[in-house]
C-alpha cells in the first residue's frame, strides 16, 4: 500500500461528508427562511388578494326556505310565545316507580383464623406482622376497622400482634393522641 493510498480517505467518507455539507448548505433554503435586510422592501408579487364572500351578498337558498324537519329543535317561529316555568300550561304526569326496599348486611367472608392482641404505630408507612407478606388483614379497634396487606414483619414483643402505619393506628383505636397500645382483633383472610 502506498502513502498516497494510506493519506486519502476512503470513497464512503469522503461522500457522507459532502452530502453532510450539502445538507446543511441547502437547509435555509429548504425550510423556505430568508433573511431580509432593513432597507430591502417586500415583493408586492409575494401576496396575493383573496375574496371572501359575505352572508349579505348571497342570494336565498335555492329552492326556497327550509322545510320544518331541517330546521334545529330550539327554531322559534316569529309569531311563538315564551312560557315560564310554572306559569299556565299542562305539566307533564311523573312516571311512578317503585324501588324495591333494602336491608343492611355484611359482606365480609369468613376468615381463615382471628388473633386477638395489642396494636401499636410505628411513622414506615407499613403494615407489620408476624405473618407472610401479601397476607390480607382486616383489623378492627373500638373505633373502626380497616382492610390492610402486610407489607413488613413485626413487632417483636409477643404480647403485641401488629404494627399500623400511625394514621391506620388512630383511625382504628378512636383514641387521644398520647395513647400508644390498644387493643384490636385481626382476621387473617389469605
Amino acid at each position: 500500500m502506498s502513502y498516497r493510498d494510506r493519506v486519502r480517505p476512503s470513497k464512503t467518507v469522503a461522500s457522507a461528508l459532502l452530502s453532510a455539507v450539502l445538507a446543511l448548505a441547502a437547509l435555509p433554503g429548504l425550510a423556505g427562511s430568508r433573511t431580509l435586510h432593513p432597507e430591502q422592501a417586500l415583493d408586492a408579487a409575494a401576496y396575493q388578494s383573496v375574496i371572501v364572500g359575505s352572508w349579505q351578498g348571497r342570494s336565498a337558498a335555492p329552492g326556497g326556505p327550509l322545510d320544518p324537519a331541517l330546521r334545529s329543535t330550539g327554531f322559534v317561529d316569529i309569531d311563538g310565545t315564551f312560557e315560564e316555568p310554572g306559569q299556565g300550561g299542562t305539566t307533564p304526569a311523573k312516571a311512578a316507580v317503585s324501588v324495591p326496599s333494602s336491608r343492611s348486611s355484611s359482606a365480609w367472608k369468613d376468615p381463615l383464623y382471628s388473633l386477638t392482641g395489642d396494636a401499636t404505630y410505628y411513622s414506615a408507612g407499613f403494615t407489620a406482622m408476624r405473618l407472610p407478606r401479601g397476607t390480607i388483614v382486616v383489623i378492627c379497634g373500638k373505633a373502626a376497622c380497616i382492610e390492610r396487606t402486610v407489607t413488613d414483619y413485626g413487632p417483636q414483643d409477643p404480647a403485641r400482634v401488629v404494627d399500623l402505619y400511625k394514621p391506620d393506628f388512630f383511625a382504628i383505636c378512636g383514641c387521644a393522641w398520647w395513647e400508644g397500645v390498644v387493643p384490636v382483633t385481626v382476621r387473617v383472610y389469605t
